[in-house]
């Protein structure tokens, strides 16, 4: 299953699947993020992850441009708590190069840690490696 969430401009800002094969949500976020679409995003990838029950999240950061810290307080108030209860546990975050995102999800690692499992990584293979160790202790 994928779902591609696109801005006002008709572009796509979220890619989200669901990979059945590694038990994994991969969430490929792109471009500038605004408030309204990261919110609309998270809940869509919450409902993902409440139709599989999935334990595992690969947030995709390495493409987005800018900081995101405008949705922060939200993200660790209001979505997390309600990710985790609806089955997530470990999160592992890509960050990308751009100072400014890496900066935001360095914010949400220290505001986020304490609900869930959550790690920050420079490359999808360093976050999917720490996920397949996560599920072979989980299993």
């Amino acid at each position: 299953m994928k779902t591609e969430m696109r801005n006002a401009f008709g572009e796509i800002f979220l890619t989200i699947e669901y990979h059945k094969a590694s038990q994994l949500v991969y969430n490929n976020w792109v471009g500038y993020q605004t408030y309204s679409g990261i919110i609309a995003g998270a809940n869509t990838c919450l409902g993902v992850i409440a139709e599989y029950k999935c334990p595992f999240l690969l947030n995709d950061n390495s493409k987005v441009v800018g900081p995101w810290d405008h949705a922060l307080e939200w993200l660790t108030t209001d979505w997390a708590p309600r990710v985790r209860d609806a089955g997530l546990s470990h999160f592992a975050h890509v960050v990308s190069p751009d100072s400014f995102a890496a900066y935001s999800a360095r914010n949400m690692h220290l505001d986020i840690g304490e609900q869930l499992q959550m790690r920050i990584f420079d490359s999808v293979i360093e976050g999917l490696d720490w996920l397949r160790v996560a599920q072979q202790a989980t299993s």
